[in-house]
């Protein structure tokens, strides 16, 4: 086995794997997977800069991953960095603050690349052999795949939960014509992945990411965020339809109250579970089947595999 570790800097988040993995046997055993907010896009749809405070809350992170990288003896790294720092003109002050701290330069990879690292972080495991529509909706993008042993089809649009609050939501709760502008733009970039992905062609949805996973523990009625128990949960689309309404019609200190609610989520769920909602309803989909392995775990295999 090689001793791997992954990191995917999105523009919501920052993620941590490191886990064990053998090629030969299809394995990866994990033995620490983490997540911190840190929001490295705040404001770039609009500034098309990072913030400041951005890039230091990010960095933050990132000495804390190098202490746990360097705790397990890992012996492969790649970091991946996604939407926000594919949009920033000032890109280079992140890529030189993580190669400084980790030693290793982020790979900003295309919103293709970042499909496919989905599709196969999330399928790798799962049973049986039919089409499947991996959706991932991350702060700024959302990344449409669909395949069955590999990728057929991929294609990234800008509608993530971060991107989508920041242009609309100003009211708490959010207000109707913010709420429609939102549905309006969702409905404009399902259109243009549909050019690319076919969207309705697949027997399975499967989820991927923080959205997606907070409606799952709302509807298994979780008291705590447990990854095992929502991790290949099922959840009908009318009950996410049910979680969406209420949510939007929660204030924040409400939406904060939720026992499985990260609390650097309260403010973006929203747009987030009306893309999930939107694709649902668009597919015609009767369920979602929750994933909490994605472009992490894919990030890993391409370490393990030497796919760099």
């Amino acid at each position: 086995m090689t001793r791997v570790a992954a990191i995917d800097c999105g523009t919501n988040s920052i993620r941590l794997l490191v886990a064990d993995a053998d090629p030969a046997t299809g394995q990866l055993v994990e033995l620490d997977r983490r997540m911190t907010i840190v929001r490295l896009g705040q404001g770039v749809d609009r500034t098309g800069r990072l913030a400041p405070e951005a890039l230091e809350r990010t960095f933050a992170a990132c000495r804390e991953y190098a202490a746990v990288i360097k705790e397990h003896g890992v012996e492969r790294l790649r970091f991946i960095a996604t939407s926000a720092s594919r949009d920033a003109e000032n890109r280079d002050d992140f890529v030189r603050g993580v190669l400084d701290i980790l030693g290793v330069e982020p790979d900003v990879i295309s919103g293709d690349q970042e499909a496919e690292f989905s599709f196969v972080g999330a399928t790798k495991e799962l049973p049986g052999h039919e089409e499947r529509l991996v959706v991932d909706i991350g702060g700024g993008s959302t990344e449409f795949v669909i395949g069955r042993e590999q990728v057929e089809a991929a294609r990234s649009v800008d509608i993530g939960c971060v991107r989508l609050t920041e242009r609309h939501i100003r009211s708490d709760p959010p207000a109707p014509a913010e709420i429609a502008a939102i549905r309006a733009d969702i409905a404009a970039a399902l259109d243009l992945a549909e050019r690319t992905v076919p969207l309705g062609g697949a027997r399975t949805l499967v989820g991927l990411a923080g959205s997606v996973t907070t409606i799952a523990g709302i509807a298994l009625g979780l008291d705590a965020y447990d990854p095992t128990a929502i991790h290949h949960s099922r959840i009908p689309v009318e009950q996410v339809s049910d979680i969406v309404r209420t949510l939007t019609e929660s204030t924040h200190e409400e939406r904060a109250a939720i026992p499985v609610m990260h609390p650097g989520r309260v403010d973006v769920i929203v747009a987030g579970a009306w893309v999930l909602l939107a694709v649902m309803e668009r597919i015609g989909a009767a369920e979602v089947v929750v994933s909490e392995h994605d472009i992490l775990d894919g990030i890993a295999w391409s370490v393990a595999l030497g796919d760099e």
